[in-house]
C-alpha cells in the first residue's frame, strides 16, 4: 500500500462535479452489499474515507439513492454519478467513491464490508474482512490506525538521528 500524492483531484462522469482533496485517506474500503452492487453495477463499490474538512466539492450535488436520516448519498444531477456519502454519526468524515478520483494507482481496499453479500467469484486484496461492518467506534478507530501505519512512508533509508 502506498500513500497518494496530494492533493487528489477527481470529477463525476460529465465533469460538472469536481473534487479536491488535501489530506491522506483515513481508510479504503470495498463494500459488497446488494445496494452497492446495484449502484456500482458491479460486484462491489470502492470507497475512500477522508476527513470532511479536507474535501472540497465544486458543483451541485443532489440527494439520491437509498438513503436515510443516518446515511445520505449524493449524486451529480447531470450524469447521476454517485459521488459521496455522509453519515450523521460521523460528520467529521466523508466517504468518496474511489472511481471518481483521477489517480487510483495508490488505491488498494484495506477493508471489505458486507462480505455476507459478496458474489462468490469476487475477490479483493483487503487486509480485513467483515460479514457486515465494524461494530464499535474503537474497532473503526483501530482500523484507521492500522491503515495509517500501512500507508506511512517507509522508514527505510531515513537517518535514525
Amino acid at each position: 500500500m502506498t500513500q497518494p500524492n496530494l492533493p487528489l483531484t477527481g470529477a463525476c462522469l460529465c465533469g460538472a462535479v469536481q473534487l479536491h482533496v488535501t489530506a491522506s485517506p483515513l481508510l479504503t474500503l470495498a463494500c459488497h452489499c446488494r445496494d452497492c452492487q446495484k449502484l456500482a453495477a458491479s460486484a462491489y463499490s470502492l470507497t475512500v474515507m477522508f476527513p470532511a474538512e479536507a474535501v472540497t466539492v465544486t458543483g451541485e450535488l443532489v440527494l439520491g439513492g437509498k438513503h436515510s436520516e443516518e446515511r445520505k448519498h449524493y449524486y451529480c444531477p447531470t450524469c447521476l454519478s454517485f459521488v459521496l456519502s455522509r453519515l450523521k454519526a460521523a460528520p467529521e468524515r466523508v466517504n468518496l467513491r474511489a472511481s471518481l478520483l483521477d489517480d487510483l494507482t495508490w488505491f488498494t481496499p484495506f477493508v471489505e464490508v458486507m462480505a455476507e453479500d459478496k458474489q462468490p467469484w469476487a475477490t479483493v486484496p483487503a487486509s480485513h474482512s467483515y460479514a457486515r461492518f465494524p461494530t464499535t467506534a474503537k474497532e473503526l478507530a483501530d482500523l484507521m490506525d492500522d491503515y495509517a501505519k500501512a500507508i506511512a512512508p517507509s522508514a527505510a533509508g531515513r537517518d535514525p538521528a
